[in-house]
Parts: structure tokens; sequence; C-alpha cells
């Protein structure tokens, strides 16, 4: 899985690219069909913007966008949102079999 990480108006530090970077490898925990994840960190005036993308394996990508006044809270955030939605799809994909009636 390949991993990108940029900033716009905000300079990516190695901290931050080691953190994001350390959050994102979880993902494939939750579903393990992931292709790549690009991690876009924006600042605006007074806070953070961060939007992250995950390709996966024949379907649409996965998006999650958080804003706050912490860049750390906003990953975290944006990677609490992504799980869901990862561990949601697995659980269609699984049971979606079983479903029909």
């Amino acid at each position: 899985m390949e991993v990108t990480i940029s900033g716009r108006h905000l300079e990516i530090t190695e901290p931050i690219r080691e953190y994001a970077a350390g959050k994102m490898a979880k993902l494939p925990r939750y579903y393990d069909r992931l292709q790549a994840v690009q991690v876009v960190a924006e600042k605006n005036e007074h806070q953070f913007m961060v939007e992250v993308r995950v390709q996966a394996d024949r379907h649409d990508p996965f998006i999650a966008k958080e804003s706050g006044t912490d860049l750390y809270a906003c990953i975290d955030a944006t990677v609490d949102k992504l799980e869901r939605q990862l561990t949601d799809h697995k659980d269609r994909l699984r049971n979606r079999k079983h479903n029909k009636k």
C-alpha cells in the first residue's frame, strides 16, 4: 500500500509525516484490498483541514475530511472515520449473499 502525504499552505515536517504514516498503516487491518492512501493537510487562517482518500480494489475511493485547531487530532478523526467506512464496507461484502430473500 502506497501512502502519499502532502500539504497545502503547510510544510509537512518529519514528525507529522511519521505520525500520519503510522496511523494510515493500520487501515489494512480493517479491509485488506487497499491500494493507495493520499493524505492532504491544509492550513487556513486559524485551523487545519485534513482530507484522506483511500483507493481500494474494485471500489470507489473512501474519503474522510476533518477540520480543527489541532493537526494531530484531525488526523486521528479521519482515521476513525475511515475505520468505520472500511468495516461497514467489509461487513456488506461479507453478508451480501445471506441477505437475499
